[in-house]
């Protein structure tokens, strides 16, 4: 089952349930409240799923951590009218409800994990794992803490999401994919195709006049909503982190040399030894072997006494830090080159050591990395300085001090953007060049002119924004574009006589006329290509006008846009599927590919049976009340 559970993340049923036994676990429990199922409290309800209750304050926090996890993804803030937009509160509460049902059925199943399979899965969990690779209890612990919870409690819910995993496996594990189904996919994926085909190209449309006024008017005038201005903003901004605060000059020459001792090995190599080493199963034969090299007897020749090959000998080169065994690693670094150790106990066995290599710790002197130290000694104290400074800056402006006098008296820089577009560009196209220019051109879109708005809180610090002029959106008047307009023109009526040129040469194809000759009238090169395979563009053949060639039988013609400028006339002339050998690895693949769609539907169609059977009510106001305050 532990094996099934490591695979569950590749279906639905893992995006149900896995995901509980990865490395987020225990902040997704913290985030997600479950924590709240150990600490009772009263709260409302958003929804009722049998004889579960689905809290606002957990329907909460699992809608802030969409918003939060959305918002670090595509670097930008997420304001509430996005995020309704794209139904992050219906995902969250379906995503609850589905929990809420699996576990209900569950129980009613009567089923259950024991003790020893929940421990195994704690122990096994990454999350949980020290350097060695092996259940690190105090990671563990420090992991509940951090998430506040009790140990108990985790257990309890770690047993829950595996009783859920274990009916999920009951409902869709296994699923036989019928032979029909596996040789469909198969012929769909790897049928392969070949046609004789010719491109038209702008020259096939010959001369195009230049249009007249009345036609770019018209023209302008169907299509007025492309030509539109976007929005503009004027904003003033204002970043606090660190690097704006930082005073490298404020820097003693005392605390910069301290941090360098502090942190040499940052500015150069640290000392590097090649070690050989021989093993012993017993001290007393290490002892003897000491003994008989402080006699003359050669290492080497004591190690092949010993059965340790030349390659055996070698230990490694190392750092002292990257050496396990701290015995060891003090051995070897108190020798000098070519010395010999003592035997010693080291935490695999007693061992003798050679060192015969020493590489000496080449470091940069201070005053080359003076500047580089001071920066980052003023930037940590800047660091603690921004939370306080922050502050300042909120009284200032709950004072009605304007964003520019706020700036001066902090010595903080001032960008003032005269024009700014909902992405971030001015008028020219091009990037502005603010602070976070993405999270502050989303929140200024957001706002308006004379608006209070809070400080955006970046990963360096605080952004503060102000709105001082909006230029809506507007048409732009036909002189504005119209030589834009123009090329468009142009490039439409190339485009309508090679769609009719094209329609006309496929008729011709059609009644059984050869391409090559209706090629050469239309002075195109007739080609010829195989092996094409769906999606996949070859040779001058976009990926479009292969699907096209695809949907028509063999021995029929048929045409297709394959550019922006051209069209590609065609005609197929074969269509081969290789026999679907079940014992390849491509087979397989197919039949897991459906086994995992058909898994999913199961599951599907169960938790939408279940849920009818459950009853499950949603509060839509007590949802709202959930999801309806702020932005992230």
């Amino acid at each position: 089952m532990l094996r099934n559970m490591r695979k569950a993340g590749q279906t639905l049923v893992g995006k149900i349930i896995a995901t509980v036994f990865f490395v987020g676990l225990i902040i997704s429990f913290a985030i997600w409240g479950i924590g709240d199922i150990f600490r009772t409290r009263p709260e409302s309800t958003v929804a009722e799923v049998g004889d579960t209750s689905i809290s606002i304050n957990q329907v909460r926090n699992a809608y802030t951590n969409q918003l939060q996890q959305l918002g670090r993804q595509f670097r930008t803030v997420i304001t509430p009218e996005q995020a309704r937009m794209l139904g992050v509160d219906q995902q969250v509460i379906n995503t609850l409800v589905t929990e809420a049902v699996m576990g209900e059925e569950a129980k009613r199943l009567g089923l259950s994990v024991s003790d020893e399979l929940v421990a195994r899965s704690i122990m096994e969990n990454p999350a949980f794992k020290g350097a060695d690779g092996q259940f690190n209890r105090a990671l563990f612990d420090q992991a509940l803490r951090n998430a506040g919870l009790a140990e108990p409690g985790f257990v309890q819910e770690q047993r829950a999401a595996m009783t859920r995993l274990h009916l999920a496996e009951a409902i869709a594990g296994d699923v036989p994919v019928p032979a029909a189904a596996k040789e469909a996919l198969h012929r769909y994926t790897n049928e392969r195709r070949g046609a004789a085909y010719l491109m038209l190209t702008p020259a096939v449309a010959g001369d195009i006049p230049a249009p007249t006024n009345e036609q770019l008017q018209s023209f302008y005038e169907e299509r007025k909503g492309t030509y539109r201005a976007p929005e503009y903003r004027a904003v003033n901004v204002m970043a606090l982190d660190a690097a704006a605060i930082a005073k490298p000059d404020a820097v003693s020459d005392a605390d910069a040399r301290q941090r360098y001792e502090q942190q040499k090995a940052k500015y150069g190599q640290p000392e590097r030894r090649t070690i050989q080493q021989i093993p012993f199963t017993a001290m007393e034969d290490a002892q003897a072997a000491s003994t008989r090299i402080r006699e003359g007897a050669d290492f080497a020749a004591v190690a092949a006494d010993r059965g340790v090959s030349a390659s055996g000998l070698e230990l490694g080169t190392f750092t002292k830090a990257e050496m396990l065994d701290p015995a060891v690693a003090d051995a070897a670094f108190s020798l000098p080159q070519g010395g010999v150790s003592e035997p010693i106990q080291g935490r695999f066995g007693p061992v003798i050591l050679r060192v015969t290599q020493i590489q000496p710790e080449s470091v940069r002197a201070f005053e080359e990395v003076a500047a580089e130290i001071r920066q980052e000694v003023a930037r940590e104290r800047a660091q603690s300085q921004i939370e306080k400074i922050h502050d300042e800056i909120e009284d200032l402006r709950a004072g009605a001090k304007p964003l520019a006098d706020i700036a001066k008296e902090k010595g903080l820089t001032l960008v003032q953007i005269p024009a700014m577009d909902a992405q971030g560009r001015d008028k020219a196209g091009n990037p502005v060049n603010a602070p976070e220019r993405d999270a502050v051109s989303k929140a200024a879109f957001a706002s308006d002119i004379g608006v209070d708005n809070e400080a955006l809180r970046v990963a360096s610090g605080y952004v503060w924004y102000d709105v001082t002029g909006i230029e809506p959106s507007r048409e732009k008047t036909l002189d504005e574009v119209r030589d834009q307009v123009a090329t468009q023109w142009r490039e439409d009526q190339v485009a309508q006589r090679l769609s009719e040129k094209a329609r006309q040469l496929t008729e011709r194809l059609e009644k059984g006329e050869a391409i090559e000759a209706v090629a050469q009238e239309v002075n195109a090169q007739a080609k010829t290509v195989t092996d094409l395979a769906r999606g996949s563009a070859k040779d001058d053949l976009s990926a479009e006008a292969v699907n096209r060639i695809f949907a028509i039988p063999v021995g029929k013609a048929g045409n297709a846009a394959n550019a922006a400028d051209t069209r590609a006339v065609f005609k197929v002339t074969a269509a081969t599927v290789p026999p679907l050998a079940t014992t390849t690895q491509q087979a397989q693949n197919i039949e897991n590919q459906l086994r995992n769609g058909m898994g999913d539907d199961l599951i599907n169609q169960y938790i939408a049976q279940a849920r009818q059977d459950l009853g499950v009510t949603i509060n839509q106001q007590a949802l709202q009340q959930a999801v309806g305050s702020g932005e992230f």
